[in-house]
Order: C-alpha cells, then structure tokens, then sequence
C-alpha cells in the first residue's frame, strides 16, 4: 500500500506536469520548434508517456491553452449575472482580473506564439479563438448590454465592439514580452491606463449616479 498510492498520485499529476513542460518549451522555442523529445526531458519521462496522455503536440497545446485560460473565465464570468455593483466597479474588476492573467502570467506566451506562428498553424489559430476568444467577446457583450440597460454605457462603436476594450490588456501583453527590457512600464501603469481609456470613452457622464441610485 505504501508503494501504490505515490505512484497513483505521480500518474494523476503527470499530465499537469507535462503541460508546465511543454509551456516552458513552447516558451522558449515557439510551437514549430519545440519537440515532444524536449518535453518529455524537462518532465523528466520517456517521450511515450506524452503519447498516453496527448496524441500530438497541438493537443498539448491545447491542454496548455484551457489550462491558463480556464481559471480566467471561471473567476469572471461567475460573478457577471450576479455582480450587484456598477459597470464601471465590474469592468475594473475584470480588468484586473484580465492584466494578472495575461499580462503577468505564462498566458502571455500562447498569445505571443499564436501571434507569431498562427498563420502557419491555423489549427492553432482556431482553437485558440474557440477556447479564449469567443468566450472573452460573448463575457464583455454581455457585460455591455448590461451597462447598457442600466444606463451606465453609452451607444456608440466600442459599444457595438466590446472586443475593443480589451486592447489595452493586449498591448500590456506584448510590450512586456518585447520592449519592456528597453523601457520598462510597470503592470500598475498599464493597467490605470486602461481603466481610463476605456471609462472615459465607454460610460456615460453620470453612470456612477445611475448605477447607484
């Protein structure tokens, strides 16, 4: 018995450690030039256990992708329908939700992978956007048409494309994986910067009145 249960708690771990090794591959390589051989070195096991787990290196891809972005879509949209504050509270609050996941965490690898490489993988393309993209527009249309009913939003183009409003967080993204060693901004200026982007070209004037009356 004493021999049975680490080896049952190694084997349910595996594949979350495989997923750390192929983003820290991915990380340094890119998607075309990591190699399940590498992967399967940084984790420490023969190349066949990838294979028990995922069949190809799109489907550790994959797995990487669902596993920092599922955190950020659980944590956001169980408080959407419920949330009792105002727009300008809730869009903060996703915000910041937003900079901590993407901007300061290994999420920022993948985009900057599907960035670089997407056009020669377009599977990859398609299942980054079924499993982030398309979720992250329906969270901030919802979001929309519910400042919008309060009063707190106004009509307008970023309105009709709330995909707009996650630019800022984009931008954060690529200038720390890119010019951030030349002229370093720090996570708390991106992100006040972002807020007041988009408060001051989304809310109405008086949507903290209405959205506390």
């Amino acid at each position: 018995m004493t021999t049975t249960r680490p080896r049952r708690r190694r084997k349910e771990a595996r594949p979350a450690e495989l997923v750390r090794a192929g983003l820290e591959e991915f990380a340094v390589n890119g998607f075309a030039g990591t190699r399940l051989d590498d992967v399967a070195r940084r984790a420490g096991v023969a190349k066949g256990t990838i294979y028990r787990y995922f069949p190809d290196k799109e489907a550790l891809f994959l797995a990487a992708v669902r596993t920092e972005v599922a955190p950020v879509f659980e944590q956001i949209s169980g408080f959407v329908d419920v949330y009792p504050g105002t727009t300008r509270d809730l869009l903060k609050l996703m915000f910041e939700t937003l900079h901590r996941q993407m901007v300061n965490s290994d999420l920022r690898v993948l985009v900057r992978i599907i960035i670089a490489e997407g056009e020669r993988f377009p599977a990859l393309t398609e299942l980054y956007y079924t499993e982030t993209i398309s979720k992250g527009r329906a969270l901030l249309e919802q979001i929309v048409a519910r400042g919008i009913a309060r009063g707190e939003v106004r009509q307008g183009a970023a309105a009709n494309l709330p995909l707009v409003l996650v630019a800022p967080a984009l931008m954060a993204a690529i200038w720390r994986m890119t010019f951030d060693r030349y002229a370093h901004i720090s996570s708390e200026a991106f992100l006040d910067a972002h807020i007041d982007v988009v408060f001051n070209g989304l809310l109405t004037p008086d949507a903290d009145r209405i959205g506390r009356s």
